[in-house]
């Protein structure tokens, strides 16, 4: 019997972490990582993305997350377990 190791996050990134790039690098990021999911900035001046994949991949993106690109300052990452699965990686309009 197969079993899913699959996880889905949502994370909230405060800081610098907009006009910084951390929006399109952490969209990259995902991909390499082979995690499907979203990434948009916030109205209040946040980064939020959904991740799902396997979970070592959710793992390594979580950690590049809680340093972001160069010129981000990350002060919070918060992460939740979620249960949707979007298919594909999408960078959203913004919140």
């Amino acid at each position: 019997m197969k079993t899913d190791t699959s996880e889905a996050r949502l994370i909230r990134v405060r800081g610098r972490v907009q006009g910084v790039g951390f929006r399109w690098s952490l969209a990259e990021q995902a991909v390499r990582c082979g995690l499907q999911g979203w990434v948009r900035n916030c109205g209040d001046g946040t980064v939020e993305a959904l991740v799902w994949g396997g979970a070592e991949a959710v793992a390594a993106l979580l950690f590049w997350a809680s340093l972001g690109p160069p010129a981000a300052r990350v002060d919070e990452l918060s992460v939740e377990r979620v249960d949707e699965r979007p298919p594909g990686f999408q960078r959203l309009p913004d919140a």
